[in-house]
């Protein structure tokens, strides 16, 4: 991180420290067991991807259990408490796994019949700032554990949260492993250092600003702003407007992806969209549109990034991250409860883009994706809680573009998720 970015984040840190504007967190701790909580979540996944062109289909179907610990604070001044977070996984049936992320494999290339992992994690807590070390799932949109498969991905090293202004969060982290979901090696990233850093703003019920940035050594800097506005029009309806954009300069070193320069010292991109959405009653419209510049297109999970840092609408098997690539999505969403099916939710989305470059190929590619998901959750009973979601996308790409990315697939992911609550 550049000396200028350090000392702003240490000046915003210090004065949030000393202009606390609302109550302590920690005056309201009850100790490190009376606040404990733990919980485990089996899940059972399925992932299919029906590849096209000749190419070899892959498919997983596991069982796992994912468990957090986790304490409360101790009382005092300065609270200090423990966790632990993990998975045990094992497979079922044949798994024909390359490529997608789900089961770890052996160095002869076949899958884990069975496997464990996680970590444990300290942290302290002073007034609304809370420091842990130790082994995490981060939701940062510069550097985001993989979620979207059978298990998590985990990034070891300490993150520091602040919220000792009203309204204001400021995040600071450092991280030094990074666990795919698919990998039993704690660092199957090799990731040398990341260092995280950013602030987000509540002005109001409606205004939302955020700013983060990332420096992955010899790797890559990125910087994301996000503002998101909410205007309601009446009881049950409303607007919602949000920009987002990334802009990344890459290292001689690190990776990327679609590339239309030989220049390893000049490798950057800057990647933007904007999204309407219309709600009313049960319903929801969105219209977004996004646009990628540079010579390279958006890359993450290669460089130690994390493999969902793309905080961007545009995003479902398809990211619609190519070079120069444009492109607009129509989504629709309805929540059934309103229709007597508590519980029931359905998002279908259509999303179209073109004028990617491909180096030496051309420069008007184009990528298309039909997305379907339907979401249950018990809303009451023995089984509360407990989810089913099937998802389903028809991707396809012109011909230049089937060797660069995804190439034609269709895909189904399905999980039944069952929480358990143990105190």
């Amino acid at each position: 991180m550049p000396k200028a970015q350090k000392l702003t984040l240490a000046v915003l840190i210090n004065a949030a420290l000393i202009t606390s504007t609302y109550a302590s967190e920690q005056s309201e701790a009850k100790g490190f067991v009376e606040d404990a909580s733990g919980n485990v979540l089996f899940r059972t996944g399925f992932l299919h991807r029906d590849k096209k062109h000749g190419k070899e289909d892959t498919s997983s179907y596991a069982q796992t259990a994912m468990v957090k610990l986790d304490s409360g604070f101790t009382q005092g001044v300065v609270g200090f408490g423990a966790g632990i977070i993990g998975d045990a996984s094992f497979k079922l049936g044949s798994n024909n796994n390359s490529g997608n992320g789900m089961i770890p494999k052996h160095p002869d290339g076949s899958a884990y019949d069975h496997w464990a992992r996680g970590g444990g994690y300290v942290k302290a807590r002073y007034s609304n700032t809370t420091v842990s070390y130790g082994t995490h799932i981060l939701d940062i949109p510069v550097l985001a554990s993989n979620t979207a498969r059978l298990v998590p991905e985990y990034f070891e090293g300490v993150l520091a949260t602040s919220r000792e202004i009203d309204g204001l969060e400021l995040t600071v982290g450092k991280f030094t492993k990074d666990q795919y979901s698919d990998q039993i090696n704690s660092d199957g990233r090799h990731l040398d250092r990341a260092v995280v850093w950013g602030a987000k703003y509540k002005f109001d019920e409606n205004l939302t600003t955020s700013y983060f940035g990332l420096d992955s050594k010899d790797k890559l800097d990125r910087h994301y702003i996000n503002a998101n506005y909410k205007q309601a029009l009446n009881q049950d309806s409303g607007l919602t407007y949000d920009l987002s954009a990334y802009h990344t300069k890459w290292d001689e070193k690190a990776s990327t992806y679609s590339s239309t320069t030989d220049d390893l010292s000049n490798r950057k991109n800057t990647i933007w969209a904007l999204s309407t959405t219309y709600n009313t009653g049960p319903h929801s419209v969105m219209l977004a549109y996004q646009q990628n510049n540079g010579n390279t297109g958006y890359d993450y999970g290669e460089n130690a990034d994390g493999a969902q840092s793309i905080y961007l609408p545009n995003s479902y098997l398809s990211d619609f991250i190519g070079n120069s690539e444009k492109s607009a999505q129509l989504q629709y969403n309805v929540d059934f409860g309103n229709y007597g099916i508590p519980g029931l939710n359905w998002t279908t989305a259509f999303v179209y883009g073109w004028d990617i470059k491909v180096k030496n190929v051309t420069n008007n590619a184009q990528e298309r994706e039909f997305f379907n998901q339907v979401k249950y959750t018990v809303q009451s009973g023995f089984a509360k809680d407990a989810s089913l979601r099937v998802r389903h996308s028809y991707y396809r790409a012109s011909d230049e573009y089937q060797a660069g990315y995804i190439g034609d697939t269709n895909e189904w992911r399905l999980w039944l998720d069952i929480p358990v609550k143990f105190f």
